[in-house]
């Protein structure tokens, strides 16, 4: 049975009808960096995304507390090195921590070697903070070089959360037909806080300025795509930003999307490394038509689509 026609009973465990995944970026200030560098040294501009360390990763782990959940945490190494108590903060409230390589990075102006150096310096930054190797990655910003998910999955990588072309979790393609054990669980721009809510005023962030968008409105987006998800036996997953969305007030609308997704008894809330060991262990690869594999037969064949 191809991934594409599964029903609901096959993709989750013990019948649940869909799968949520809480998913965290913890950036510091190396996001906005690397999205706009003219910010560097304007310490005004930069305290509006300090803000997520000094108050926002507190408020997202008491939250996450209290609703008894668990979520998974993508880091780059440098800001592992540079904020060892926070790492440790995270790992001991009983959350998955996953790379994005060490330094914030866009990847599309790295060549495949030095995406693969990133990748084990992030990976080593975080195994010296907690004791072990993280299993996931999420790619930064921009694309990574044909071959990488080769690279992922000999580095110890099992599940990556970085494309979006699907709304299940699929097997990103090995080179050489080879099967794969690399799941990644795709993402939509939808279901992360950053598009609703980032916001500078000089230099502008977004440029055009047209932010910030409504606490009720962005709640009750959230909610319809939830119902969507929930409708099709899909999986949910959730981008969030501890500068965005762990302000006072945000923290507020976030509880009542944990609430309403949760008041659903039949949902799978795990972490991207427990959902991507069930895929693995129960779901068949990729079938041909998948756009993840006609990418890698066109990049295999030298052709960009």
């Amino acid at each position: 049975m191809s991934n594409n026609h599964a029903t609901t009973q096959d993709k989750w465990p013990q019948g649940k009808r869909c799968a949520v995944v809480i998913t965290v970026d913890f950036n510091d200030i190396q996001g906005i960096l690397s999205q706009v560098p003219a910010v560097a040294g304007r310490e005004k501009t930069l305290s509006v995304w300090r803000y997520g360390t000094l108050r926002g990763i507190d408020r997202l782990l008491a939250l996450l507390a209290e609703k008894n959940l668990r979520s998974s945490w993508c880091v780059p190494g440098a800001v592992a090195d540079e904020h060892s108590d926070k790492i440790m903060h995270i790992a001991r409230a009983g959350h998955e921590l996953a790379t994005c390589g060490y330094e914030f990075a866009q990847f599309d102006n790295l060549s495949l070697e030095q995406q693969i150096s990133s990748l084990k310096r992030g990976q080593a930054a975080l195994k010296a903070q907690t004791g072990e190797k993280p299993r996931g990655f999420r790619v930064p910003s921009g694309n990574w070089a044909p071959g990488f998910a080769d690279a992922l999955s000999e580095e110890g990588i099992d599940w990556s959360s970085s494309w979006r072309g699907d709304d299940v979790p699929y097997f990103q393609p090995m080179r050489d037909g080879l099967p794969s054990k690399l799941v990644e669980l795709p993402m939509h721009y939808e279901l992360e806080d950053e598009p609703y809510f980032a916001f500078n005023l000089s230099p502008a962030v977004p440029p055009a300025q047209s932010r910030i968008a409504s606490y009720s409105h962005t709640l009750g987006n959230m909610k319809m795509d939830f119902d969507g998800f929930y409708r099709f036996g899909l999986c949910y997953v959730l981008r969030l930003h501890p500068e965005v969305i762990g302000t006072a007030g945000r923290i507020g609308l976030l509880a009542e999307l944990f609430d309403y997704i949760t008041s659903h008894p039949d949902v799978w809330v795990a972490t991207a490394g427990e959902i991507a060991d069930w895929w693995r262990q129960t779901q068949p690869q990729n079938d041909a038509s998948h756009p993840a594999q006609v990418w890698q037969q066109h990049t295999e064949n030298g052709v960009q689509p």
